[in-house]
Formats: structure tokens, C-alpha cells, sequence
């Protein structure tokens, strides 16, 4: 049994990306920038660099579900945030784990396309997912392509578009939705809507000029997942990550990783200086 901790411990489940830019690797600096100690579960291993993924592999359901014994029974995990994942079985496992340790807040990124336009999550796989997994979440994270399909329509191109979706999203079952409007680049500001039960938060930003944005989803998802473990609302937590993401946008440009879509700088605030 895992010994209750103060730590905020933030748990992420998803697929690696050998690129360094998303999935598992960039959950782990976004918990870690933001202040939360992260642990992780791997789904999938992906083949994957700046210009896109040229292979995947799926982790065997039974090991999924080791890991998740393994990190439950021994740490007090605050906040579970869920990515990538390839196959209805896995979801199963996933969903079934965390009814059984019922941590206390559940992010999910339903993570179907990379930003590179791979498929990265099977067909067949998006019903299980909206009926399993999605109605435990707190809150879940999907950009226009990803909520369409979850809806079975048109991907929006204007803001209001986004607003007609706003009913059928809460129909899903989870207690909230961020819906991310990063794929409207004809507009000046990149605006997300938080849809809560009873209100709709908007949430907009200057749209940063630059195409280092690869793993934006899966920081923002991660973000949003360590400030909840640290005890702050979901309102407030959700906001806070769109903060980081931004800056994390802005300052992309400052590395120089790859010769396709860059990653974010999830350590834009400093680093350690040995002494």
C-alpha cells in the first residue's frame, strides 16, 4: 500500500517519443518544470523524431497493467495524467487500474493524431476509450481533430464552430472539457474553451508565431495534471498550465532541435547551475 506523501507526485500513462518532444518525455519535464514529481507508465514505444513517426510498437496490456500495480502500491500518486493509447485492450487496462486505485484527479489528453498528422490512435480503439475512460476524468484535453472525431463531425474552423460542439462534448461524461483551439491559425489568438457542467471558461492568448510546437498537447495536459496535485482548483489549475504552454511556445525558438517541428522549452524559467 502506497504511504501517503506531501510530495506532489503526478503519474503519467503514455507512449514514448524517441524525439524527446512529446509523449512520455515531455510529460515528464512539464510535471517536473511545474513544480510535481513524475513518475510514468509506457504504452507505446514510438519510432518518432521532429518530422513525424515511422514506427510504433504497443506494450503488452499485461505489462500496463504491472507498471500501474507497481507505481500505485508504493507511491501516493496526487494526479494521473493519460496520453497515448494504441488499442482498446490497453484502454481497458488502463480504465479498469484506475477505478481500482481511484486517484484523486484524472487528467486525459485523447491523443489521436500527432501534430505531425499521424494516426496514432486505432479506429476502433475511439469507442472504448469514450466508454471507458473518458467519464472518470476530471478534465480532458482534445484539439479540434481529436473532438471531432470523438463527436463524429466536421473538424471546426472558426470559433463559433467550436461553440456548437460544446453540448455534445459535455454529453461525453467527463466533469469537464478543455477544448483546444490551437488549430484555428487564422486567428490572432489561440482561444481554448473550458466546458465546465454549468459554465464555459474562455481562455485566449496571442498566437506565437513559430512552428516549434511539437508535444504542445501533451505539456498542456501534463501541466494542468501536476497543478491539480498540488491541491489548486481546476479552474485555476487549467489556467495555470495554459500559462506555462505559452511561455513554453514562446521560448521554442531558443533551442535548436531537429529539422522538422521542434519541441517547446519546458525549462524556459532556468536550470540548475552547479556550484
Amino acid at each position: 500500500m502506497a504511504i501517503s506523501s506531501k510530495t506532489p507526485i503526478t503519474l503519467t500513462i503514455a507512449g514514448s517519443d524517441s524525439g524527446g518532444g512529446a509523449g512520455i518525455q515531455a510529460d515528464i519535464k512539464a510535471i517536473s518544470a511545474t513544480g510535481s514529481y513524475a513518475c510514468s507508465v509506457i504504452t507505446a514505444l514510438t519510432a518518432q523524431n521532429t518530422q513525424g513517426v515511422s514506427g510504433i510498437l504497443a506494450v503488452e496490456p499485461e505489462f500496463v497493467e504491472q507498471q500501474l500495480d507497481s507505481v500505485f502500491t508504493d507511491l501516493d500518486v496526487k494526479a494521473v495524467k493519460v496520453g497515448m493509447l494504441s488499442d482498446s485492450n490497453i484502454i481497458r487496462v488502463v480504465a479498469t487500474k484506475l477505478r481500482q486505485y481511484q486517484p484523486k484527479h484524472l487528467v486525459v489528453d485523447p491523443v489521436m493524431v500527432a501534430t505531425s498528422g499521424d494516426l496514432l490512435l486505432q479506429q476502433d480503439a475511439i469507442s472504448s476509450l469514450k466508454s471507458e475512460l473518458l467519464p472518470l476524468a476530471d478534465v480532458i484535453t482534445p484539439n479540434l481533430p481529436e473532438a471531432a472525431a470523438l463527436l463524429g463531425v466536421a473538424i471546426p474552423h472558426s470559433e463559433q464552430e467550436m461553440a456548437n460542439m460544446i453540448d455534445g462534448l459535455r454529453e461525453i461524461g467527463a466533469k469537464s472539457v478543455l477544448l483546444k483551439g490551437g488549430h484555428l491559425e487564422q486567428d490572432t489568438n489561440s482561444t481554448d474553451l473550458l466546458i465546465l457542467a454549468n459554465d464555459v471558461v474562455r481562455m485566449s492568448t496571442p498566437r506565437i508565431p513559430t512552428s516549434n510546437t511539437h508535444g504542445t498537447g501533451c505539456t498542456l495536459s501534463s501541466a494542468t495534471a501536476s497543478f491539480l496535485a498540488q491541491g489548486i482548483e481546476l479552474t485555476t489549475a487549467v489556467q495555470c498550465a495554459k500559462s506555462y504552454i505559452t511561455k513554453a511556445i514562446s521560448h521554442a525558438d531558443e533551442l535548436e532541435i531537429g529539422s522538422g517541428h521542434g519541441p517547446v522549452h519546458h525549462f524556459f524559467a532556468g536550470h540548475y547551475q552547479p556550484e
